[in-house]
């Protein structure tokens, strides 16, 4: 009996003992699944803020990264013709020579713009030298494009020292035709829409008789402005495209000698002067005769009148 209750006792204490163990797992488990479930959530609730805090930083790297992008890479010149100024050069050179050698320069200087072609000079004009009066002279006007002028020029006054001739003028002067033909076109371009107007009007038709009339009026003169500004814009960008070169040539001692010179223009000269003391003998008598008329024909009246008194005088004595 003893045994048997000693061992009911043992029984009962592995019993209590496993019970409570089965309890502690249990409470265990059950705090490992709240830990867990907490634990998860707030995973989730982190995962967003983490997720937008990554993308924040990918933005602000690539932004990091293209503005270093764009400081390293160069930055394009910016390209505008429209706004460079318009201007038109002149030149002007002036070289002095011994007289005989004029011409064969002047010659040398017009071959030399035509060697160029036309596309980029052309002669304007040119005056043979000059030496009937003892002195030689000469000029040649050329257009030359404006992007080789300078060096052209560098080019005749190089010949010209070949020719013992020596540099007596340069200038270049400019005129800015910018305004000009920035106003000319805005105006072109106003003058046509205007016109278009105009035109779609009389197409379509409405309005008056006298609306029509008065629109066709309109378009006769709008055309006639369009085709004025245009050939204004014309010959200014003609300036712009092409200077004006012109070369003065003289010599640099008279071609004659001095003795003879002003014996031939005292010759010349001789039918000027006779022909002036003509004129002024002329003038004089126009004047001085009906003067001296009336002075002579008073001082005989006064005699007369001086006679008559003294007459009665001498009768009485």
């Amino acid at each position: 009996m003893k045994v048997t209750m000693r061992f009911d006792k043992k029984l009962g204490v592995i019993l209590s003992l496993g019970a409570a163990s089965m309890a502690l797992a249990a409470c265990s488990e059950t705090y490992d699944g709240e830990t867990a479930s907490v634990d998860y959530a707030e995973a989730e609730a982190a995962a967003p803020t983490s997720i937008i805090a990554a993308e924040e930083a990918g933005a602000d790297q690539a932004a990091s990264d293209a503005a270093v992008g764009d400081e390293a890479a160069p930055v394009p010149a910016l390209e505008t013709p429209g706004l460079l100024p318009k201007i038109a050069y002149t030149y002007r050179y002036g070289f002095s020579l011994p007289g005989e050698k004029i011409v064969p320069l002047q010659q040398r200087h017009a071959d030399m713009c035509e060697a160029k072609g036309a596309g980029a000079c052309r002669i304007l004009s040119m005056q043979g030298a000059n030496v009937a009066d003892g002195i030689g002279s000469g000029r040649l006007e050329l257009a030359i494009r404006s992007d080789i002028a300078r060096g052209f020029g560098s080019e005749l006054s190089g010949a010209a020292t070949e020719s013992e001739a020596e540099s007596t003028k340069v200038a270049i002067n400019g005129e800015d035709l910018s305004k000009q033909m920035v106003d000319t076109e805005a105006r072109l371009r106003a003058r046509t829409v205007l016109r278009d107007r105009l035109l779609e009007t009389l197409r379509t038709r409405r309005g008056t008789v006298a609306e029509l009339v008065e629109a066709e009026r309109g378009v006769a003169q709008v055309n006639e402005e369009i085709d004025q500004a245009r050939s204004w814009l014309t010959e200014m960008r003609g300036r712009v495209a092409f200077s004006r070169m012109t070369l003065d040539y003289e010599s640099s001692t008279p071609v004659g000698g001095n003795f003879s010179k002003p014996i031939g223009e005292a010759f010349g000269n001789v039918g000027g002067i006779m022909g002036t003391v003509i004129a002024w003998l002329m003038m004089l008598g126009a004047v001085v005769l009906p003067i001296g008329m009336l002075i002579w024909l008073a001082m005989r009246i006064n005699s007369w009148a001086i006679g008559r008194r003294e007459a009665p005088a001498a009768a009485e004595a």
